[in-house]
């Protein structure tokens, strides 16, 4: 199974339009808000750190760049060739690898762990800018690259974040530039529970090893002036020693 052409050209197109200045994509936050905080959660938790590192939905990779100034091997891997190029264009030096890919197709995530091996998985915000179908499949692919000796960290809006979402989309002014650059390339983010996240890697196999809460640093402002912060979850997942 693979993602609908829908969805891939509607993440075609937004890559293909958004802006190329650092910071010009709602969630595309410098990794000192972002990756740094979350390598902080994720490393006491990684059973072999000496695994590659794989991106999931690494957009225009600029999370990526930072995992791989810390990590001997790191692949960036989106189903967007347009978010790709601009991440191999930031990335001149090739410290990290870059793969389009469909994390939804289980011969393409087995091919990518017949080539690594058992690799760390780092997800930031993919499930719930999925289709609801597809979710199940996103856990799948963690799941199968992640293998025996690996580990998964997943970062998700909380549903306490639809709400805000939601306010500021309906506002006088409308949403925020950025935010409505999103809505208008048809990617509204969906509600994924809090309690469903977790059925997902148990599903697949996996175990939940760690969790808990953090806001989500966007690069968009409010009309006080505020920068945009959104509830999330964090999970460290696995399979169990």
């Amino acid at each position: 199974m693979s993602v609908s052409e829908r969805y891939k050209e509607a993440w075609e197109s937004f890559w293909e339009d958004a802006s190329p200045e650092p910071g010009g994509v709602f969630w595309d936050s410098e990794p000192a808000l972002t990756a740094g905080l979350h390598l902080a959660l994720f490393e006491p938790e990684l059973a072999a750190p000496g695994l590659p590192m794989v991106d999931l939905g690494c957009g225009n990779g600029t999370q990526t760049r930072f995992l791989a100034d810390r990590y001997p091997r790191v692949v960036g891997a989106d189903l967007s060739a347009a978010a790709l190029g601009r991440a191999r264009e930031a990335d001149p030096a090739g410290q990290a690898d870059y793969r389009e890919l469909d994390a939804t197709d289980n011969d393409q995530m087995g091919s990518l762990h017949a080539e690594l091996g058992d690799v760390n998985v780092y997800m930031r915000g993919v499930l719930h800018q999925s289709d609801p179908t597809d979710r199940q499949l996103l856990v799948d692919a963690i799941a199968a690259l992640v293998g025996e000796r690996g580990r998964g960290f997943v970062v998700e809006l909380s549903e306490r974040a639809r709400p805000i979402l939601e306010a500021l989309a309906s506002g006088p002014a409308g949403p925020p530039p950025k935010l409505g650059e999103v809505f208008s390339h048809g990617i509204a983010p969906g509600e994924v529970s809090d309690e469903v996240v977790p059925e997902y890697m148990t599903s697949a196999g996996l175990t939940v090893l760690a969790a808990g809460e953090l806001p989500l640093v966007t690069t968009d402002f409010s009309a006080d002036g505020g920068r945009i912060e959104l509830p999330s979850t964090w999970l460290v997942v696995g399979r169990e020693d």
